[in-house]
């Protein structure tokens, strides 16, 4: 007896866009511990039940993880690769808003704390591990241990200190000081990101940034 079409559908689909889930293991709760306890330290029982509800996932380059008008139901964590955020204007212009890669947080931030629909799209630029959690765990976890509700101020406090620094780059920064302050940060960017992205996210014309690259000693 032959499948039924409708079945064989289900296990193709599945089969094309499943995401590899992989457990936790000790070296990878390391890694998690050691970024959690320089955001904000936890005591044994509390970093114990934090690390319990996220989930490993391995992803393919350029695959959209959040697109817009979906709401953010994870916050990652970037094992390796690197990804982005970006809005797509009505013209399709796309303005690239910020990379992730490890160790870091990643995510529609915004999204995900409000639980409202996302603004941006966030795809991977290369292949890549994350671990995530969700945000019916998060809010769990902040219900039950005071320490981690104050871990995720503390983290949100800084995404919104950087966030408004970077308003003071794009908005005062000239050309070459955007460029050498980016490259003082992230230089391996250069070598795993397209151009084109590392120009938009700096605000600089693509032809400008090419002749920062020639001239600029980094």
């Amino acid at each position: 007896m032959g499948l039924d079409p409708y079945c064989l559908f289900l296990i193709l689909f599945f089969y094309i866009f499943k995401e590899d889930f992989i457990d936790m293991n000790t070296a990878t709760a390391a890694i998690l511990t050691k970024f959690i306890q320089g955001i904000h330290p936890l005591a044994a029982k509390e970093m114990d039940a934090l690390l319990q509800p996220w989930q490993e996932i391995t992803v393919k380059r350029k695959t959209i993880l959040t697109a817009a008008g979906e709401t953010e139901r994870y916050t990652y964590f970037v094992l390796d690769g690197v990804q982005r955020a970006f809005y797509l204007g009505d013209d399709n212009k796309e303005a690239t808003i910020v990379f992730t890669y490890p160790p870091s947080f990643s995510g529609v931030a915004d999204s995900f704390l409000t639980q409202t629909p996302s603004l941006y799209f966030l795809e991977t630029l290369t292949a890549s591990s994350l671990l995530r959690i969700s945000h019916d765990a998060v809010l769990l976890l902040m219900d039950t241990y005071p320490a981690i509700q104050k871990l995720f101020f503390t983290a949100t406090a800084h995404a919104l200190k950087g966030t408004l620094y970077r308003q003071i780059e794009l908005q005062c920064y000239t050309n070459e000081e955007k460029f050498r302050t980016l490259m003082q940060r992230s230089p391996h960017l250069l070598n795993l990101v397209p151009h084109k992205y590392i120009a938009s996210y700096l605000g600089i014309d693509a032809t400008n940034f090419s002749k920062l690259l020639g001239t600029v000693r980094i």
